[in-house]
């Protein structure tokens, strides 16, 4: 079955044709500053991760991990190993991040580590790679009311390292079941075009068969690959899917066992066979070659020439039979043998000047062979129908697109971006977006019981989109609006993450150093203002407003929650009040 092509519906209230823009606040923010006992387990790129692949995927990581189960509490792990959390219940009352676990190996002992992930599956289930390979699943017990000691109830070494990017937890029949995304990026010895690399998102599930089993194993290994790091990766609430959104598709290339079957079937039928002979013709007439077999005398080989057919046998082997394109004149065409052991058979045409699509109607087994001549001849007669020039008559009508009068952030990526969802059970593409100019922005969970978010400027604005794999016909709900936001994250050049409220309140990108800004939602004014343009009263206005941090240490880490933001630098974590209520 093919995938079906699906298209986001866009929810016209949900959009402000008449929005004039942010207005500069200067009101201040309150924000305050912890010191960490040790610093951030920072891990930068070595000499060998030199691509814009590696750069998306690790270098841009996000050391800072919202647990968003519970509101306002954030953890990062420091060099010292330890995943440290901070729970605000006020901000003039903080306290000293808290040790909840702590990595059981020496990190500092590997020298091609990756940055450690944590990603929060469930209210009392934590997954956790410690960046050399190892894959963790963590009972935590309920971390929203006196959380007990950390306890791993599954580690396992699955080769290379590799970061999280998404885990659920999942209840069937007494089947306790975790679903991890793992992403890798792996050398390529054979690609000699690309940049020698591939990206590996790994599909993993590890399972305890009932409450009495309390050893958990692995069940379900699926492996795509692609070449693009994908900027959206997360499996659906029930495990029946797989949604990706990325530059390059994604293929799979390993599956389990009980599809491995069909999967090899498919791919035999693409194996690519030798042709059995060559051909090519003039406008008079056909040569075909078909080599000969080992041992083949004259006796062997044996050829009938009709008007309209032909039938070729070596060694009582039917090589070539059935209905020609044309016809031929049938005593004229004749056949020798060469001396590199080959057959060469010359058919003459009696439509002169018919050029043939095809030898023998319905065969697929010879390839057809161009003469240089003859593709220079048809290049000539299509000459009218291009130019070397970009715009070779400028005083038509309709003069072509001039690029320069696009701004920067109006130009998009040639190669446009797709969102495909994958069937749990048989890895085919089910549903496929093309995203076009619907560039990708940043994802949010919005409801933890429910795929993560994504957000993509469509025009100006920038718009949010929910998935939901219980609804076939319309899986993706446009649920707010950050208007005009497409359009001024893109003056941004020092953007290095990009993040939003749950409830939509507000969004918010961060710089390498240093500067936070916050877009509000239009929201009513406590005085009356009017618009002396159209002389018409505001009622609401949305505001914009500029955080600069005491530090010079670079930006590791950025959560957004309804009241605050979360900013982890090297040494440091900021919190900013931005919501006083909820």
């Amino acid at each position: 079955m093919e995938a079906a092509n699906c298209s986001l519906r866009v929810k016209r209230p949900l959009l402000d044709p008449r929005f004039e823009g942010y207005k500069l606040s200067l009101e201040p923010l309150p924000c305050y500053q912890l010191e960490l006992d040790a610093a951030v387990a920072e891990v930068k790129l070595r000499d060998d991760q030199y691509t814009l692949e590696h750069m998306h995927a690790f270098g841009m990581y996000n050391y800072l991990h919202c647990d968003a189960w519970y509101q306002d509490s954030v953890y990062y792990i420091d060099s010292l190993g330890r995943i440290m959390n901070l729970t605000v219940m006020l901000d003039t009352a903080l306290g000293k991040p808290r040790e909840v676990f702590r990595l059981p190996t020496d990190l500092t002992a590997y020298d091609n580590r990756l940055c450690a992930s944590i990603h929060f599956t469930s209210p009392t289930c934590v997954t956790l790679s410690d960046g050399t390979g190892r894959l963790y699943v963590i009972g935590t017990g309920d971390r929203g009311n006196n959380p007990e000691k950390w306890e791993i109830v599954f580690n396992e070494e699955l080769g290379n390292p590799f970061i999280i990017i998404h885990s659920i937890s999942l209840l069937k029949a007494e089947e306790h079941s975790v679903a991890v995304l793992l992403l890798r990026i792996e050398k390529e010895e054979l690609d000699m075009k690309g940049s020698g690399f591939y990206v590996s998102l790994e599909w993993v599930t590890v399972s305890k068969k009932n409450e009495d089993s309390k050893k958990y194993e692995i069940t379900k290994h699926h492996v795509l690959r692609g070449k693009s790091v994908p900027h959206y990766a997360a499996v659906e609430p029930d495990g029946n899917g797989l949604m990706v959104v990325s530059y390059k598709s994604f293929k799979v290339v390993s599956v389990d066992q009980e599809l491995e079957e069909s999967m090899d079937e498919d791919r035999s039928e693409k194996i690519k066979v030798e042709p059995l002979y060559y051909w090519q013709q003039t406008d008079d007439d056909l040569t075909v070659t078909v080599r000969l077999p080992e041992n083949c005398a004259k006796e062997d080989i044996e050829i009938r020439f009709l008007p309209d057919n032909i039938s070729v046998m070596l060694k009582d082997v039917q090589v070539l039979e059935g209905k020609l394109y044309s016809s031929i004149d049938h005593e004229s065409s004749a056949w020798t043998i060469k001396e590199n052991d080959s057959l060469e058979i010359t058919l003459i045409k009696k439509n002169e000047g018919l050029m043939w699509p095809e030898l023998v109607v319905g065969d697929k087994q010879g390839e057809l062979i161009r003469d240089p001549a003859q593709c220079a001849a048809i290049a000539e007669r299509l000459m009218h129908l291009t130019s070397d020039e970009l715009n070779p008559n400028p005083d038509k009508e309709k003069p072509p697109c001039n690029a320069q009068e696009l701004e920067e952030c109006d130009i998009f990526f040639e190669e446009s971006s797709s969102l495909c969802r994958f069937d749990g059970n048989t890895l085919k593409t089910t549903h496929v977006v093309n995203l076009g100019s619907n560039q990708y922005l940043f994802s949010v969970t919005v409801d933890p019981k429910e795929m993560p978010c994504f957000c993509l400027r469509h025009d100006v604005d920038a718009l949010l989109w929910q998935p939901h794999c219980s609804q076939q016909d319309d899986m993706w709900e446009h649920i707010a609006t950050f208007n005009a936001l497409g359009y001024v994250q893109a003056s941004k050049r020092d953007k290095k993450f990009f993040a939003c409220s749950p409830n939509s309140s507000y969004a918010a990108l961060c710089e390498c150093l240093r500067r936070v800004f916050i877009y509000r939602q239009p929201a009513p004014m406590s005085t009356v203002l009017y618009n002396r343009k159209e002389g018409r009263h505001v009622g609401q206005v949305a505001k914009q407003q500029v955080a600069s941090l005491e530090t010079n240490d670079p930006i590791l880490g950025f959560q957004a929650t309804n009241e605050r933001l979360f900013v982890l630098t090297t040494k440091n974590l900021f919190l900013i009040k931005v919501n006083t209520e909820n």
